[in-house]
């Protein structure tokens, strides 16, 4: 089969088409016949870090897939040949960007009815991020009040937490952006009030009426914002973070007896947890709500085909840091 892979790790040069052998499903997976795709800065950070697999010559990327299930292992009872589903996958496993992919049915869901593949393939790993940031790091339910900051609020995770507490809470919602397109689009995602990060915060916080903040996620650039987390994160708040600063001193958060939390989306599947099925369950979740109106797809960019030259361009365009939503890749 076609796929994008890589053999030493570095710049997007490195990405190149090869040609590897159809995967065999295993007992629980779902063989998927890969329709689209999208970028996630994962794709980028593991290019640069990591090379290929133990036992493998060549790394597939590729944490967003939309596809039809082709065939299915002897154990699977969730899904059958010609579903189609949409999910993010394992980090320890070759990625979608190939004509095929193995998945564990338990990572997957039904795509949504109403999107087509490329909207699909924009919701999995940002959803899940968004999902158990929210309601599993940060605590919060259906019926807590107080506001939330959601500091990059235009990149693919922010639009999705955006929407997420905007639609299921009685949260306020708070999101930074610098531009005036990204500003837009946190406004149109249902943000209350939008900042710019690249002025005071603290001033424009008070400004709008929430110079403290209860509940905060720090989606980017968490170690430059480091003094105004500190500074802002209200007494006993919840601070949770995704990215990966160079340091990231707690220290100064204790006279808040403040909660510090991460958020890593592949962390069931590495490990194996006993609830690693709970992602299955929330993409289904999502479609509904989808498929309901009340969230939708943040698709902003389409490419196609899916071949080298296309993934290395969507990867430097994610590594320039200005992406709004999510770029999606359609077809071989």
């Amino acid at each position: 089969m076609k796929a994008i892979g890589y053999s030493s790790i570095g710049a997007p040069s490195v990405l190149e088409k090869i040609e590897l052998p159809k995967p065999v499903p295993g007992p629980r997976d779902l063989l998927v016949k890969v329709e689209a795709i999208s970028i996630n800065p994962v794709d980028t950070k593991i290019r640069r870090r990591a090379a290929a697999l133990p036992g493998e010559s060549w790394r597939v990327l590729g944490w967003d897939v939309a596809g039809v299930v082709e065939a299915v292992g002897a154990e699977v009872t969730l899904f059958a040949p010609g579903d189609e589903v949409f999910y993010a996958g394992e980090l320890m496993r070759q990625g979608g960007n190939a004509e095929w992919h193995c998945v564990d049915e338990r990572l997957a869901g039904h795509k949504p009815e109403t999107l087509d593949w490329g909207q699909a393939a924009s919701l999995p790993l940002t959803a899940l991020t968004a999902w158990e940031l929210l309601f599993e790091r940060l605590g919060v339910t259906p019926e807590t009040e107080g506001a939330l900051l959601v500091i990059g609020g235009a990149g693919g995770v922010g639009s999705m937490l955006i929407q997420l507490a905007r639609r299921l809470t009685e949260l306020t919602v708070i999101a930074t952006a610098s531009r005036a397109e990204s500003r837009a689009w946190c406004e149109t995602m249902g943000a209350h009030h939008v900042i710019d990060h690249s002025r005071d915060m603290p001033a424009q916080l008070a400004e709008i009426g929430h110079p403290e903040i209860p509940f905060i996620a720090s989606l980017t650039a968490s170690d430059v914002h480091h003094a105004f987390l500190v500074e802002t994160l209200a007494p006993q708040g919840v601070l949770a973070l995704i990215d990966d600063p160079v340091g990231f001193d707690i220290m100064p958060f204790k006279r808040k007896s403040a909660t510090i939390a991460w958020e890593f989306m592949f962390t069931r599947s590495l490990f194996e947890t006993d609830d690693k099925e709970i992602q299955g369950e929330i993409l289904e979740e999502v479609a509904r709500l989808v498929d309901e109106g009340l969230l939708r797809p943040t698709d902003t960019r389409r490419l196609a085909p899916i071949c080298a030259e296309t993934l290395r361009e969507a990867h430097e365009a994610s590594e320039r840091g200005a992406s709004i939503g999510k770029t999606v890749v359609l077809g071989f």
